[in-house]
């Protein structure tokens, strides 16, 4: 597929089937997201992928946690607010796939439900957590999101789905010890990534963007 078209279809897969991508192929899609551009090409990421019976004990290592109400440690901060015209889309987002789901996304109980499958990385056979030097400014993170989004477009493009979760990062300092990540480290992202169940209903929805006049202003 042609850059453009990857970037239009790319979507946040909340299904996967359980086959397993060979490894070579997910090095691939690391070595593509490499080539991210970052501040004074300080290329600021580090990457951990996780399967098999390592990502199985991570996910009920999480599951526990949430299950005895473990207060989150989150290495960036939840937001709290947002300015109106973002809290609207957010809001609309909510209430769609509340729609969809016959499901209040704001009840605590559904919330929580929603963690424990992100936590089972919704079936995905890999995982893959970003970190940063704890260090680094505001640039870097950054240039995570940037390393992130390319990562994302090249695994679609070789055939794969991808779901950036923030949910992953709510435990962070469990995370990092339980894998043997220095404490040190800033666990920016985590992100699961299979082949996508395109037929699974939890994949039939995709969100929309505002129109692009909203956001450019031309100054000729």
């Amino acid at each position: 597929m042609d850059t453009i078209e990857c970037i239009k279809t790319r979507m946040s897969i909340r299904k996967f089937k359980p086959d397993a991508v060979p490894l070579e192929t997910l090095i691939k899609v690391i070595d593509a997201a490499k080539w991210s551009p970052s501040y004074k090409n300080s290329q600021p990421w580090e990457v951990m992928i996780i399967s098999g019976k390592k990502k199985q004990s991570l996910s009920r290592h999480l599951v526990e946690l949430i299950e005895k109400n473990t207060a989150s440690c989150p290495d960036l901060p939840e937001p709290v607010s947002w300015p109106p015209a973002i809290e609207a889309r957010i809001s609309a987002l909510m209430e769609k796939r509340s729609e969809l789901t016959g499901k209040d996304l704001n009840s605590p109980e559904v919330r929580k439900q929603s963690k424990i499958a992100n936590f089972e990385f919704y079936g995905a056979p890999h995982g893959i957590f970003l970190f940063q030097d704890s260090s680094l400014t505001v640039w870097s993170i950054f240039d995570m999101g940037l390393f992130a989004h390319g990562l994302m477009l090249a695994a679609h493009a070789y055939g794969l789905g991808t779901v950036p979760q923030a949910f992953l990062t709510d435990y962070a300092q469990y995370v990092k010890k339980f894998l043997g990540i220095h404490e040190l480290k800033r666990l920016v992202l985590g992100i699961s990534i299979g082949y996508p169940d395109l037929e699974s209903p939890a994949n039939s929805f995709r969100t929309n963007r505002i129109n692009t006049d909203e956001i450019v202003r031309i100054v000729e």
